[in-house]
C-alpha cells in the first residue's frame, strides 16, 4: 500500500504564491508519474500538472506559466510551486501517484488533499 500525505496549502492574496508538497511512503518499487490534480464543489476532478520520472511535465491550459511541478526521485516526492494566484485557483488540490509497489503489481494512489484559497 502507498500512502501519499500532501502539504502546503491555506490562503493567499490574487498574485501570490504558494508551493503544495507530496510525499509517497509505503510499498513502493517504482513511481512513474506523480501529479496534481484539483477540485472545486459540484465539479469534477481536474488535471493540473503531471512529471514522469525522467522529467516529462504536462500542464493544464489555465495554468501554464504560473505552475512549476518537479520531483524529486530520491524522496519519492512531488513539488507544485504555484504563482500569480488568481481567485479561480481556488480548489482543493490533489496529489497522484502511479508505478509499481512491486516488480509485478501496480498502483495508483490518491493523497486526502489540501485546500488552496486565493481571496482578497
Amino acid at each position: 500500500q502507498v500512502q501519499l500525505v500532501e502539504s502546503g496549502g491555506g490562503l493567499v492574496q490574487p498574485g501570490g504564491s504558494l508551493r503544495l508538497s507530496c510525499a509517497a511512503s509505503g510499498s513502493i518499487f517504482r513511481i512513474r508519474t506523480m501529479g496534481w490534480y484539483r477540485q472545486v464543489p459540484g465539479k469534477q476532478r481536474e488535471l493540473v500538472a503531471t512529471v514522469t520520472r525522467e522529467g516529462s511535465t504536462n500542464y493544464a491550459e489555465a495554468v501554464k506559466g504560473r505552475f512549476t511541478i518537479s520531483r524529486d526521485n530520491a524522496k519519492n516526492t512531488v513539488y507544485l510551486q504555484m504563482n500569480s494566484l488568481k481567485p479561480e485557483d481556488t480548489a482543493v488540490y490533489y496529489c497522484r501517484a502511479d508505478g509499481l509497489a512491486t516488480i509485478l503489481r501496480e498502483f495508483t494512489s490518491w493523497g486526502q488533499g489540501t485546500q488552496v484559497t486565493v481571496s482578497s
